[in-house]
């Protein structure tokens, strides 16, 4: 199989790279040279917000099995990379968000739902939601419904990740002492290791499949306390879990998702739209989930090679809570809900 990147060297599109040059795929990863892609693939460099940013694209004679894309901002570079590759590519797989859906999507929610009103393929930013759903919306216009796929993915994590979720709970329990857990400790999660993504992309690939598939974990694949209990061993045990109510949480100010990464309170339109997507069609079509012990232990040691700092990208929030707060919310709290090593 002859793969293309669009992007290729950070986190997902790294991932799927690897995973292609793991099957013995020919692989080409076009991008702005930043960073270098994984041993073994060939580069192409170029700006696609840049005018004439895809000439090297444009002038290199190759043909592809699949082009996987995984831009996320102005719909318009997706529609100008997938006009240039539909009579080159095959199949255009596009990893799109579940964020595509309208707010806020109930618990259970399949491929059927509606999504966000007002995306266009030729738009300029509009917000994460139209930017995605627009990059779908541009997909399908140039390869057509039957050679395009959309990976609605939702939480991503594991090694590589610059979004700072993950990488920020291990540094935190790194640091030892009294730890805010977010409650309940049997909360249900749901995410893609982003390496199940990559290894579950290229099986569509090569499955021909087509259209919009849901891509995160089954729900409650996992839960809360699984994670961080995950967390706090990996990194040697020295962290203090204290499981505290999420009333408390909300009343002390402190923002589910962003300040608490992962962690949404139950029973909120937020929780059943990042925590409650039904993915039985990625099932039935190959997904496989690894356990979330190791997805944790491989991202603390990706996170010890490169010196303990994970990389950010620098159009998304920084993630974490400050020690400060944290400390004066478990010192209000007194009489949390339990404390385990």
């Amino acid at each position: 199989m002859r793969l293309l990147t669009l992007g290729g060297t950070e986190f997902a599109g790294r991932a799927v790279v690897e995973a292609a040059l793991g099957r013995g795929w020919d692989v080409t990863v076009f991008h702005r040279g930043r960073h270098e892609p994984p041993p073994g693939a060939r580069s192409l460099h170029g700006d696609r917000t840049a005018p004439d940013g895809l000439a090297a694209l444009a002038g290199d004679p190759g043909e592809w099995d699949v082009v996987v894309d995984t831009w996320s901002a102005a719909p318009r570079a997706v529609r100008d990379a997938a006009r240039l590759l539909r009579g080159r590519a095959r199949r255009y797989v596009y990893v799109s968000s579940c964020s595509v859906y309208a707010w806020a999507p109930p618990a259970g929610y399949t491929e059927d739902a509606a999504v966000v009103e007002g995306a266009s393929p030729d738009a300029g930013p509009a917000g994460y939601a139209r930017d995605k759903r627009g990059g779908e919306l541009a997909a399908v216009d140039a390869f057509g419904a039957e050679r395009s796929v959309l990976a609605r993915a939702g939480l991503i994590i594991g090694p590589y990740e610059n979004v700072g979720r993950l990488p920020w709970w291990l540094t935190r329990m790194a640091r030892g002492g009294p730890v805010l857990a977010p409650g309940p400790r049997d909360l249900p999660l749901q995410y893609v290791d982003v390496r199940d993504l990559a290894e579950w992309l290229l099986g569509a690939a090569e499955q021909e499949l087509s259209g919009p598939y849901n891509l995160m974990s089954p729900r409650g694949h996992t839960t809360m306390g699984e994670l961080l209990h995950a967390c706090a061993r990996v990194t040697g045990g020295a962290a203090r879990l204290r499981w505290t109510a999420p009333e408390v949480i909300l009343e002390a100010g402190i923002e589910p998702w962003t300040q608490l990464p992962v962690w949404v309170p139950p029973g909120s339109d937020l929780h059943d739209a990042l925590h409650g997507a039904d993915v039985s069609r990625a099932v039935a079509a190959g997904l496989r989930c690894r356990p979330v012990e190791e997805t944790v232990a491989d991202t603390w040691r990706w996170l010890r090679e490169i010196g303990g700092t994970a990389p950010q990208r620098p159009d998304r929030t920084l993630k974490g809570l400050d020690p400060d707060v944290e400390a004066r919310v478990l010192a209000a709290a007194g009489g949390v809900s339990g404390t385990t090593p």
